[in-house]
């Protein structure tokens, strides 16, 4: 089972973006040499609690960084750039690492409207045509006849991935003949079927950038620590982080666990956070093992991506290490 991580550059209470970066550099390090798979950044924009809005600069910092582990967009949001610009980004990105660059797409604003409405270049965001963009980019960047030709032109072009959380993403994943990257950590609540019905959507069809059989990757909200009680702690800081930002309130920064612990959560947090819970992978490294195993195996995933954020770097660390060292990773 492949192993891999989607970091999202958390924000710490009384931290800054600056330390936020820094730590995601230094952990695409760090898990490199424990021989994890991937190393992803994500796209945000406006909030108080990850500092990731511009993966396409930070995977040139992480290009600079890293060696060999493969590194990537989790995604970039396709809706709000045209395809051509993207594609010279991934171009780009593959020049400098040949060989390394997943270029993760997505159709979410990863932010609230008015944000969106902000990033959109006439005030008005569609979504409506991220079918269209997402075919455009495979064809920008795998087509030798399009014109007017790609510039850079890399000589082993960025893997293209389709990211979401829905059925619809499935099925659009399968019909463009993209590995695909199901968000359970976004959605916990999705049928078991979901990557099933992306492999039965798979149209086996030559064309520029398909992919010659369905492919897929789970990601999982996990956090491991030498104790299960130590890493139901510890994960409790973002399970408040999270819990505020859909209340609307703006304190959302990754808060010290002792805080966490002192939050009330009301009836309705409490069931909404026992759902959220229910498909992540928290406890001690074989409980984890287990729990993501056993997700593996439920979903039919050919590999698992692991998104952990606590409130100390160590702690972060910690959890890769002994999730590694439960994998048999090298």
């Amino acid at each position: 089972m492949k192993l891999s991580v989607l970091d999202q550059s958390p924000l710490r209470k009384g931290g800054s973006a600056e330390q936020a970066f820094s730590e995601t550099l230094a952990l695409a390090k760090f898990v490199e040499a424990l021989g994890f798979e991937r190393f992803w950044v994500s796209e945000h924009h406006g909030t108080d609690a990850l500092a990731g809005s511009a993966p396409e600069v930070l995977l040139g910092a992480l290009g600079a960084s890293t060696e060999r582990i493969r590194i990537g967009s989790g995604g970039i949001m396709l809706p709000h750039y045209t395809p051509y610009k993207i594609a010279e980004v991934a171009a780009t990105l593959s020049a400098l690492n040949p060989g390394r660059i997943d270029l993760g797409i997505g159709r979410a604003p990863g932010t609230d409207m008015v944000t969106a409405r902000l990033l959109a270049q006439n005030g008005q965001p569609d979504f409506s045509r991220f079918h269209e963009q997402s075919e455009q980019l495979q064809t920008i960047l795998h087509d030798k006849s399009f014109q007017p030709k790609l510039r850079p032109q890399a000589e082993i072009p960025a893997d293209v991935w389709m990211l979401g959380s829905s059925p619809d993403s499935a099925a659009l994943a399968g019909q463009l003949g993209l590995p695909y990257n199901f968000a359970l950590f976004i959605n916990p609540a999705m049928d078991g079927r979901i990557l099933e019905y992306y492999r039965h959507c798979f149209q086996r069809e030559a064309g520029p950038g398909r992919i010659a059989s369905p492919h897929s990757c789970l990601t999982v909200n996990v956090l491991v620590a030498d104790t299960e009680e130590q890493a139901h702690y510890l994960a409790r800081s973002r399970l408040v982080s999270y819990l505020k930002f859909i209340a609307g309130k703006n304190d959302t920064e990754i808060c010290h666990p002792d805080e966490a612990a002192l939050y009330s959560l009301s009836p309705q947090e409490d069931a909404f956070a026992g759902q959220r819970m229910s498909s992540s992978a928290i406890g001690t490294a074989e409980q984890v093992k287990e729990k993501l195993l056993s997700l593996a195996d439920e979903y039919g995933a050919d590999e698992i991506m692991t998104v952990t954020i606590c409130y100390d770097f160590e702690d972060r660390k910690r959890s890769y290490q002994l999730l590694a060292e439960a994998f048999g990773l090298s």
